[in-house]
């Protein structure tokens, strides 16, 4: 596996090299191609990633990702945005699911629901117009782009418990009735039974009762934010893997941000990066290392192995190194 590996800005300086132990644990056979990526860079030389960059990117099979300062700049050209319509990772996928020992606002924690999240098109379209007097942002919607989620969507639900959620907002904006149709007829032609909320609702029911739902599809910006509300369900965005998913490519991140006001300090959770890890070793087919890394997730958490966020009193780096002797220790007996 060639392996891209940027650790961005903020604490993805410190979460990425954890989750490069991690890995490294296991021994795999894997080629690291390091890129330097972000806003640092940007101030530094002017481009926060260059065409050289997505050319470099593409020789590789998959990426790992920490976290990027965006800046409300209209020039900066946005790293994600960017990644993710170059290399036409259409597909968001960021399951939610609780940890052990580790609450959210609810007592229940049998509930674990995935995610999918349009990824290219939508309201981060990036056709734009920034005017002193009038801004607009074009929101697109595609047959396209909405069959390929659909049916991405489609056949996740049909591995699973054969229920697709659509959530849109087709009500108000006229072009969410072609994603809603679509989603429709893709979860009928593989024999899944699909229901559709509209966002609002849908965004109260869900975190009234999260354990009603178990695949959901919706579009690009829905997506971010109900994804990113989901992190009160589990204990914070430091807990929230994700994935972004090509017919060629793959790319996993943390959800949350670069936290410039904790960066330097050791304190930030990686396990966020470290559970992205996991859907990266999944996605490669390395399903017994990935297994073996949830193991060492759970045996930390439980005995209290974790960072100030989630009340524990470890360092960054200390989590790491807990989890690569464990996982050290378990494939020298296997």
């Amino acid at each position: 596996m060639k392996l891209a590996v940027i650790e961005g800005d903020g604490v993805g300086k410190e979460v990425i090299p954890v989750a490069l132990e991690v890995l490294d644990a296991f021994g795999l056979d894997v080629e690291k191609v390091p890129l330097e990526l972000g806003y640092g860079r940007w101030e530094r030389t002017g481009a926060a990633i260059t065409d050289e960059d997505i050319d470099l990117l593409k020789g590789c099979d998959c990426v790992l990702f920490g976290a990027v300062t965006t800046p409300p700049d209209p020039n900066y050209k946005s790293v994600l945005l960017t990644i993710r319509k170059e290399l036409d990772m259409y597909a968001n996928i960021r399951p939610i699911r609780p940890l052990p020992s580790i609450k959210g606002i609810h007592d229940r924690t049998d509930f674990n629901y995935i995610i999918v999240r349009e990824n290219t098109e939508g309201l981060y379209s990036g056709i734009e117009e920034i005017g002193e007097d009038v801004s607009t942002t074009k929101r697109v919607i595609t047959r396209k782009g909405s069959k390929r989620i659909a049916d991405y969507a489609s056949k996740l639900a049909g591995s699973r418990t054969n229920k697709l959620t659509i959530v849109h907002k087709s009500n108000v904006m006229k072009s969410d009735k072609l994603f809603l149709d679509v989603c429709r007829q893709s979860a009928t032609d593989a024999g899944v039974t699909p229901s559709d909320e509209l966002v609002d609702s849908f965004a109260y029911n869900l975190i009234r009762n999260p354990w009603n739902y178990d695949v959901i599809v919706t579009t690009n910006l829905f997506g971010d934010i109900l994804s990113d509300m989901s992190g009160a369900l589990v204990g914070g965005l430091g807990l929230l893997p994700s994935a972004n998913i090509g017919e060629k490519y793959a790319f996993f991140e943390p959800v949350h941000g670069s936290a410039p006001d904790i960066a330097g300090r050791n304190i930030a959770n990686p396990l966020a990066t470290v559970l992205s890890l996991k859907m990266l070793l999944e996605w490669h087919g390395d399903m017994a290392e990935a297994g073996i890394l949830e193991e060492a997730i759970d045996t930390s958490l439980n005995h209290g192995i974790c960072t100030p966020d989630l009340g524990g009193k470890s360092s960054t780096s200390e989590v790491g190194e807990f989890l690569a002797n464990y996982i050290k220790t378990r494939v020298k007996h296997n």
